[in-house]
């Protein structure tokens, strides 16, 4: 029997999809029922909320859509938040219009944020929703995009997220449905592949790269599959799961990870397999690390012309740190961009507590709305860049044509001031 024949709507879905909600509702249901009858789900799921990413202009088509939910006055029924835009709306002047191109992203990269606006969505532009107020509980089936946002709802909220694109989060938006399939489901959950980190040392666990380094090295590894770690410690902290997160959907497509004794699935391995038998087990040693941090890099030394922080958006304690860091000591040095983006409420809360005019004073463009990846807003002349980012060194060199290197965010910070890379061991240079 076919998807479609074993697809079970309920009366108000049959009824959204005949067009008794309004045509921009029909639209949307013929989105979400294609797509549950393409994964062969058997019902939909009501969502509690949605993340949408479609509000990234990738040309034209992006904003056509759009445009056609608003013609026909499409309203979202759940919370909706936005992804990041094209656009910084608060700093234009840090994007880039010098060529026709980037005038064409630049003026529908503002049109496709105003339309989703203009839905109902709220006006969040940030890539971690997480970090903002009402975020999803346990158990709550929600339709988020942002493969970060997926992975970190999923794993570290225990929410349920299937991974949704493009024109499929906003339809779910409006409809409120979603297919009932994947990591909605309890057993798309289980654990595949195991990740031992018993063997690693307590002072390589602790370093800030690790984690990054860590979720690389994992998504290389699961591919699509939940990977399990074990011998992590149980009282890693929100931003390390992030970064964890972000590189592991960057590199292999991960829309969940346990972690054992830490996330809110996996109180025991047993559990987090779900009782069964892994797929693989993987041993870590500090061999593998070291040659997955060198994969994230493409350079290992000498001079630097851009630092780039806050990919997933930095939250309000790595905000905290990063003017810490740059409170005291030299300035930064006149050759070296320093960019860091982060979400609206995050940087609400730093002008409050003074941290953002610290960032300001030290020189550091504070990007919002959008991420420096995807919108030209490093000069042309710039080739060489030092990110604490899995996700921002796995998608640079590809997306802007820039060397990257992997470091600490206190690495960053030296080698900004000198102009050159500056490892904390004292390599380098």
């Amino acid at each position: 029997m076919s998807g479609a024949d074993t697809l079970q709507l309920t009366p108000d879905e049959s009824a959204m999809l005949a067009g008794a909600d309004g045509a921009a509702v029909a639209l949307a249901m013929r989105v979400v029922v294609q797509l549950a009858r393409t994964l062969q789900a058997p019902r939909l799921v009501p969502v509690a909320s949605a993340h949408i990413d479609s509000a990234l202009y990738h040309g034209r088509v992006s904003l056509d859509f759009a445009d056609r939910l608003v013609d026909l006055g499409a309203r979202v029924r759940v919370p909706t938040t936005l992804n990041v835009g094209s656009m910084d709306l608060l700093h234009p002047h840090y994007v880039r219009t010098d060529t026709a191109h980037e005038r064409e992203v630049a003026d529908g990269g503002r049109s496709l944020m105003s339309a989703y606006v203009a839905m109902g969505c709220t006006a969040s532009w940030t890539c971690a929703p997480y970090q903002l107020p009402g975020r999803p509980s346990f158990g709550e089936h929600i339709a988020w995009a942002e493969s970060n946002a997926i992975v970190f709802a999923n794993s570290v909220l225990g929410a349920r997220t299937d991974r949704y694109g493009d024109f499929l989060d906003i339809a779910a938006a409006i409809t409120g449905r979603a297919p009932f399939s994947g990591l909605h489901t309890t057993a798309a959950r289980r654990g595949q592949v195991v990740i031992d980190c018993t063997a690693l040392s307590a002072e390589t666990v602790a370093a800030e790269a690790f984690w990054p380094t860590l979720g690389y090295l994992a998504g290389g590894l699961s591919g699509t599959r939940n990977p399990v770690f074990t011998g992590l410690p149980a009282d890693t902290g929100e931003d390390r799961l992030k970064a964890l997160g972000a590189a592991a959907a960057s590199a292999g497509g991960v829309g969940l990870f346990h972690v054992v004794g830490r996330t809110p699935e996996a109180p025991t391995l047993h559990a987090a397999l779900q009782g069964a038998a892994p797929e693989e087990v993987h041993v870590l040693d500090e061999a593998m690390l070291r040659s997955a941090r060198r994969d994230l890099s493409t350079f290992d030394d000498g001079a630097i012309d851009a630092v780039s922080i806050g990919t997933p958006h930095a939250s309000f304690d790595e905000l905290t740190q990063l003017a810490e860091l740059l409170e005291e000591g030299p300035p930064i040095h006149p050759d070296v961009d320093f960019f860091v983006s982060t979400g609206r409420a995050q940087l609400a809360f730093a002008e409050e507590t003074g941290a953002a005019g610290i960032l300001r004073a030290a020189g550091v463009r504070v990007v919002v709305d959008t991420c420096t990846y995807v919108t030209a807003m490093l000069a042309p002349s710039v080739r060489r860049v030092l990110t604490n980012s899995g996700k921002w060194a796995h998608y640079a060199p590809a997306n802007i044509g820039v060397d990257v290197m992997l470091v600490s965010m206190r690495e960053c910070v030296d080698s900004a001031r000198t102009g050159r890379v500056v490892l904390e061991g004292g390599a380098a240079g």
